[in-house]
């Protein structure tokens, strides 16, 4: 009789109490409307994760190849900011985009110091905070920010690799000219581009240094020389000395050496400073982040007699054997059974980051099907459609408008090569030819003294892996 008044008096009061089970709450609704319509809905999905990369560990104050103050973030003060150091790694992108993703807090740290077990994620992600573009960078800070940071425009136009001459036409030797990176008078520097061979032999005519003698000589009676080489499916930095001192000089530096047997300090410290990096993407993910690889290479002969193969050193001391050194960074995750590298070789062997991707990581680069022909062909390349792995839904890839993806992307069906060399670090070659060989009596010159003891060149990936790139970015992890 109670009860019944009670609910008499809510009713009458018009207080409806609506009960539920206790066992699943009611799921969360929202009201939407549709062409004038009322009906209740699920809530509006938020944004999904973003892809991460991670910026190697901030390396100190002053950045290798930078002077002080060039673009007003570190001034005098003797520190840099977190922009000023993002800029500096993606020197190819425009500053306007890296302004962008600080503006949107899309830029994180790690945690300094010791990592706080109190802030560690049960699925073991790595406790990061957002922060501004002003703030100073310690020794050891690690940023991490999107990989849309890279993304970069697609010319839909190719050029065509001069081929098949020795006297190259205007239009070749225009072509030539724009893969100019650098010059001055003593080295210049060339974003090599892929399938085009650097040393040549009796069949092969259109090579670099055949090339380079008739179109980058620039006014001096002979053409520049090489000083080092790159694989001839292989992209990237290619440097070649323009006199016999230069050359001399720079082979010292390509050495194992890295020609620190010199009495002048300044010299033999930018030597040590000295290094090369490449970005490539490999078939699979190294079991650690990071780490150094420390593998001896030797070469084999196949059975028909005339190929010869670099296999890893078995240490039987039977086998004549070279010591290589590889240090290795993993940039981001995992997608889609493919993952991008940062490398940086300490010494110089033939084919060394390829065999030491393929055989010491196992993890093959794509498009290298000499040393990785059975991974690839197991390996089931990326789909028009994939799924999701946050949400378990088809996500559809993000193609670049009016571009053929088959040019040897990593949709296509048979990929290029995607090994590029994208950052050098050198010594100022023409500064100190006047160092080296000056009389202790003789005052340098200021304007050779005001200029820098090394120099950072950083060129951007081909077509077909910036394709790839774009297209593995397009995927939310």
């Amino acid at each position: 009789m109670w009860k019944a008044k009670t609910c008499f008096r809510q009713i009458f009061l018009g207080v409806v109490t609506r009960r539920y089970s206790r066992v699943a709450p009611p799921p969360s609704s929202v009201i939407r409307v549709t062409n004038n319509i009322a009906h209740l809905g699920p809530p509006k999905q938020g944004p999904l994760p973003r892809q991460l990369i991670s910026l190697p560990p901030f390396p100190g104050y002053p950045l290798p190849g930078k002077n002080a103050g060039v673009d007003g973030d570190e001034g005098d003060s003797g520190h840099v900011t977190a922009i000023s150091w993002v800029k500096y790694y993606f020197e190819e992108i425009h500053d306007k985009a890296i302004q962008t993703h600080f503006t949107k807090g899309l830029v994180q740290m790690e945690f300094r110091g010791r990592r706080d077990a109190s802030r560690e994620k049960e699925d073991g992600a790595i406790p990061m905070r957002k922060i501004k573009h002003n703030e100073v960078m310690e020794i050891g800070d690690k940023i991490w920010l999107p990989v849309s940071i890279a993304e970069m425009r697609i010319s839909k136009r190719y050029d065509t690799i001069p081929s098949g001459t020795l006297y190259p036409n205007a239009d070749e030797i225009a072509y030539l000219q724009r893969l100019v990176r650098f010059k001055d008078s003593a080295i210049i520097v060339l974003n090599k581009p892929p399938k085009l061979p650097v040393k040549g032999n009796v069949p092969i005519h259109n090579s670099m240094d055949a090339l380079a003698a008739a179109a980058l000589s620039f006014g001096k009676d002979e053409g520049p020389r090489l000083v080092h080489r790159l694989d001839r499916e292989t992209s990237g930095l290619l440097v070649m000395g323009r006199s016999k001192e230069s050359i001399d000089y720079l082979h010292s530096v390509f050495s194992d050496y890295k020609g620190r047997n010199s009495s002048c300090k300044a010299w033999n410290k930018a030597c040590e400073a000295m290094y090369q990096q490449y970005w490539a993407l490999v078939i699979g993910s190294p079991k650690k982040k990071e780490g150094l690889i420390s593998a001896p290479l030797s070469k084999v002969l196949l059975d028909d007699g005339k190929t010869d193969r670099v296999v890893l050193a078995q240490g039987s001391g039977f086998e004549a054997s070279q010591e290589a050194i590889t240090e290795y960074r993993v940039l981001g995750p995992m997608i889609n059974g493919c993952s991008w590298l940062e490398l940086r070789p300490i010494t110089s062997r033939k084919h060394q980051l390829r065999v030491h991707c393929a055989e010491a990581l196992g993890t093959p680069i794509v498009g290298d099907y000499k040393y990785g022909w059975f991974v690839h062909k197991r390996w089931k390349q990326m789909p028009q459609v994939d799924i999701e792995p946050t949400t378990g839904k088809p996500y559809k890839l993000r193609r670049p408008e009016g571009l053929d993806v088959q040019k040897g992307s990593v949709l296509s069906k048979v990929p290029l090569l995607h090994l590029h060399c994208r950052e050098m670090v050198l010594p100022n070659i023409a500064k100190f030819l006047h160092v080296l060989n000056q009389q202790e009596t003789e005052p340098l010159h200021t304007g050779i003294i005001d200029k820098p003891d090394l120099l950072r060149f950083v060129a951007s990936m081909p077509s077909h892996m910036k394709i790839s790139w774009n297209l593995m970015s397009s995927y939310l992890v």
